[in-house]
C-alpha cells in the first residue's frame, strides 16, 4: 500500500495535466454547437472540386439575404397606413359654428337677412368640406397619392393621402374657396373665423399601421423552390455561383441545422472530442519535446490551456450572438501573451492549434483560418521586445494592415471585383487590431494571478534605483558593482546564443542579494583593514559563504520576486565547493567532508541560469588578475568554465558545447575591454 501511495505521489503532476487535458477538451466539446458538419468546402466563383453531389434530402432553397431585404424594402414601401378620424373634434367645431358666424362676421350680420343666410350656408359648407376627410395633426412623408385607410368610428375608407388637408393646404383650400366666391370682400373675416374654429383631428394610428406592416412581414418566405432528394445538386468541375452557390449555401444550411436524434448527436460529441483532444495532445507533445521546463511547471501549462479555452470561449460567444462581427475578437493578444511570458515559437504554434480548432464553428473557415494564421504569424515576426510601447503600436498597424489586405483579396477572389466591398468588415479589422493594445494590463493581471514573469517586469526589475538594489549599493557597495559587471557580461553573451538577455540581466543584478545578510564576510566588501574569516574557523567561513544563497531566496521572497528571478539565486553556484577554504581545513584534517564546503544547489538547469553560473565566476575571479593580458585572459576564461563542465554544472541546462563556446569568446571580449588591454603584436 505504502508503495502504491509513493507511486501516485511520485506520478502526481502528471495525472494533474492529464486532468488538465481532459477537462479542457470537456469544456471545449460542451461549447460547441451540436450539430452535424457539412463536409465540403467550397468557394464563390471556384469550379467544384469533389464528385458529382446528389440531394442527401428534401430541402428548401433559402433566399439570399439581399432577396429578402429587397421583398421586405417593397412591402414597406406599398403597406396601407392606417389614420384615425377624430369625429368630436369635427363635431364641436361644426356646433360652434353658429355663435362663431355671428361673432366674426358682424357686417353681413346686420345686412340683408337673405344674403347673412347664404353667406352662413356657404362657410357651413366650406367648414362640411374641410371635415370631410379632416386636417392632419402633423405632417408625413407620404405621397399625396398614396393609398390610405382613414378610420371613422368602426368603419375604415380608402382614401389618398392628398385628401387629408394639412396646416398649409387647409389655408390654400380657405383662400381658394372664397377667393371664388361672392364673398371675396369678406375673407379676412372668413379666415379669422375658420383660424379659431378649425382644429385638427387626423393623426396616424402607428400602432395599427406598424402592426399590419410586421404581418405583412411575417408572411416573406425565406425559401424559393426546393431540391428533392437524389437530386443532382452540382456536377464536379461546374463553377459554384448564382443559383448553384445559393442551393449549396442552402442544402449546408438545412445539413447543419437538422434535429439531431440522440444517438446521432452522441456521435457528433464523440467526433468533437477527438479531433480536439487531438489538437490539444499536439500543443501537449509540442511543449513536452521542445519546452520541457514549462512541461514539468504545471502552473505554466494550465496557463497555457486556460488562454487557448478563452480564446474559444470568446469566439464562440461572438459567433452565436451575432456571427458577422468574428472578426472582432482580438485572436492576436493569444501569441503576443505567450511569446511575453515564454517564447515566440510556442506563442505561435498554441496560436495555430486554437485556430485549427475554431475551424469546427466559425462560418467561412478556410478564410478565416487562414486570416488568423497570417495575422498570428505576423505578430510573432513583428513584435521583437513587447515591453516598448512603440513594438506594440508598430505592430497593431502592421495587423490590420494585413487583415485588411488579405480579406480584400478573398473578396476579390469570391466577388471577381473590387467594388462593393464590406466596409463594416474593414472596420472590424481596425478595431480587433487595436483591441490587440489590452495585451499589457492583461499580462499585469497575469503575472499576478499565474506568478508569472514577462519582460515588461524584468525590465522594471532591471531598474538599479529600485529599492531592494539600492539597498544593496549602501549595505554591500562591492556586491553592487561586481553584480552590475557580471550583469553586463551575462547579458552580452545570452544575446549572442539567443537566449533571454533581459531575464539573464535581471537574475544577475539579483543573484548576490543574500551577501547583504554579512557583507564584510566577502572580499569585494571588505577594506584593507583586515579580513573578518580571520577570526573563523574554514568550516564557518564556508557555512557564511554558502548561506548567502538561503539568505538571498529568503530577501527575494519577502520582496516578492519572482520565481523565475529566484532561480538564479538558487543555482548561480550549483553545487560547487568553497575550495579556498575547504583546501584550508584539509591541511588540519584529512578526513574532511567535502559536503560541508559545498553549495546545496540545485544546478543551473537552463541557459540563462547556467550563463549566469558562468558569468559570475569569470568576473569574480578575474579580479585576483594583477597583469591581465589577451592570452592570460583567454586561459584563464577557459581554466574557469572548462572546471565547471568537468564537474557537470551543466549537465540540467539545455545549452550545447557550442553556445558554451561562443559563450567563453564574449567573456574573453569582455574582460579585454574592461581591463583596457592592446593587440598583442608578435616582436
Amino acid at each position: 500500500m505504502k508503495i502504491f501511495l509513493n507511486s501516485i505521489y511520485k506520478k502526481q503532476s502528471l495525472m494533474y495535466r492529464v486532468f488538465l487535458f481532459i477537462c479542457t477538451t470537456v469544456l471545449i466539446v460542451y461549447l460547441f454547437p451540436k450539430g452535424g458538419v457539412f463536409k465540403y468546402e467550397f468557394i464563390k466563383g471556384k469550379p467544384w472540386q469533389y464528385e458529382n453531389l446528389y440531394a442527401p434530402f428534401d430541402f428548401a432553397i433559402a433566399k439570399t439575404t439581399l432577396e429578402i431585404a429587397s421583398e421586405k424594402k417593397q412591402i414597406e414601401e406599398n403597406i396601407i397606413p392606417y389614420f384615425e378620424y377624430d369625429t368630436v373634434i369635427s363635431n364641436a367645431a361644426k356646433e360652434a359654428y353658429d355663435d362663431a358666424f355671428a361673432s366674426y362676421l358682424k357686417v353681413l350680420n346686420e345686412g340683408k337677412r337673405r344674403k347673412r343666410d347664404k353667406s352662413k350656408l356657404f362657410g357651413r359648407i366650406l367648414l362640411n368640406d374641410i371635415y370631410r376627410y379632416g386636417v392632419l395633426q402633423e405632417t408625413y412623408s407620404y405621397n399625396d397619392k398614396r393609398q390610405i385607410f382613414l378610420n371613422k368610428g368602426n368603419t375604415a375608407e380608402a382614401i389618398t393621402y392628398g385628401q387629408i388637408l394639412s396646416a398649409n393646404t387647409l389655408t390654400q383650400t380657405i383662400n381658394s374657396r372664397i377667393e371664388k366666391s361672392e364673398y371675396a370682400e369678406y375673407k379676412s373675416d372668413f379666415v379669422a373665423l375658420f383660424y379659431d374654429l378649425v382644429k385638427s383631428n387626423v393623426r396616424l394610428n402607428e400602432k395599427l399601421t406598424q402592426s399590419t406592416l410586421q404581418t405583412e412581414l411575417d408572411k416573406v418566405l425565406t425559401t424559393r423552390g426546393g431540391v428533392s432528394k437524389g437530386s443532382r445538386v452540382i456536377a464536379k468541375g461546374e463553377v459554384v455561383e448564382g443559383d448553384k452557390l445559393q442551393i449549396l449555401n442552402s442544402l449546408k444550411a438545412e445539413y447543419e441545422s437538422q434535429v439531431w436524434s440522440d444517438k446521432n448527436f452522441y456521435w457528433i460529441v464523440v467526433g468533437y472530442g477527438l479531433l480536439v483532444s487531438l489538437a490539444l495532445m499536439m500543443l501537449l507533445l509540442f511543449i513536452r519535446k521542445y519546452r520541457r521546463d514549462i512541461y514539468d511547471n504545471n502552473t505554466q501549462v494550465t496557463f497555457i490551456f486556460f488562454n487557448v479555452l478563452l480564446m474559444v470561449l470568446i469566439t464562440i460567444v461572438v459567433v452565436q450572438y451575432q456571427s458577422a462581427y468574428i472578426y472582432v475578437v482580438p485572436l492576436c493578444i493569444l501569441p503576443l501573451i505567450l511569446k511575453a511570458f515564454f517564447d515566440a515559437r510556442l506563442g505561435l504554434f498554441t496560436h495555430v492549434i486554437t485556430v485549427m480548432i475554431l475551424g469546427f464553428v466559425v462560418p467561412n473557415s478556410y478564410e478565416y483560418m487562414f486570416l488568423q494564421i497570417l495575422a498570428g504569424i505576423v505578430t510573432i515576426l513583428t513584435i521583437s521586445e513587447s515591453f516598448r510601447r512603440a513594438n506594440l503600436f508598430i505592430s497593431v498597424g502592421q495587423i490590420t494592415i494585413v487583415y485588411v489586405m488579405a480579406y480584400i483579396s478573398f473578396h476579390i477572389i469570391h466577388e471577381g471585383t473590387i467594388g462593393n466591398i464590406d466596409w463594416i468588415t474593414v472596420v472590424l479589422f481596425v478595431i480587433s487590431g487595436f483591441a490587440t493594445l489590452i495585451v499589457h494590463p492583461l499580462i499585469y493581471v497575469y503575472e499576478k494571478i499565474f506568478g508569472l514573469v514577462s519582460d515588461v517586469s524584468l525590465l522594471e526589475l532591471s531598474d538599479t534605483n529600485s529599492a531592494l538594489l539600492k539597498e544593496l549599493s549602501n549595505k554591500a557597495p562591492g556586491t553592487f558593482h561586481h553584480s552590475l559587471n557580471v550583469a553586463n557580461i551575462a547579458e552580452a553573451a545570452a544575446s549572442e546564443i539567443g537566449a533571454n538577455a533581459m531575464l539573464v540581466r535581471v537574475g544577475a543584478l539579483y543573484h548576490d542579494i543574500g551577501k547583504m545578510a554579512n557583507p564584510i564576510y566577502f572580499t569585494e566588501n571588505q577594506s584593507a583593514s583586515g579580513n573578518a574569516h580571520d577570526i573563523l574557523s574554514p568550516k564557518e567561513s564556508a557555512k557564511i559563504i554558502i548561506d548567502h544563497v538561503i539568505h538571498g531566496i529568503e530577501i527575494a521572497k519577502k520582496n516578492n520576486l519572482p520565481d523565475r528571478v529566484i532561480d538564479f539565486i538558487r543555482t548561480h553556484h550549483g553545487t560547487s565547493t568553497v575550495y579556498y577554504f575547504y583546501a584550508k581545513e584539509k591541511e588540519d584534517n584529512e578526513h574532511v567532508n567535502i559536503e560541508d564546503f559545498q553549495y546545496l544547489g540545485p544546478k543551473p538547469f537552463s541557459k540563462e541560469t547556467a550563463i549566469l553560473m558562468m558569468s559570475d565566476s569569470v568576473e569574480a575571479a578575474s579580479k585576483s588578475l594583477t597583469n591581465p593580458t589577451s592570452s592570460l585572459i583567454d586561459s584563464f576564461v577557459e581554466k574557469i568554465v572548462n572546471k565547471q563542465i568537468e564537474e557537470g554544472q551543466f549537465l540540467n541546462a539545455n545549452i550545447t558545447f557550442k553556445e558554451i563556446q561562443q559563450v567563453k569568446k564574449v567573456f574573453k571580449r569582455k574582460l579585454t575591454n574592461i581591463y583596457h588591454l592592446r593587440i598583442e603584436y608578435p616582436e
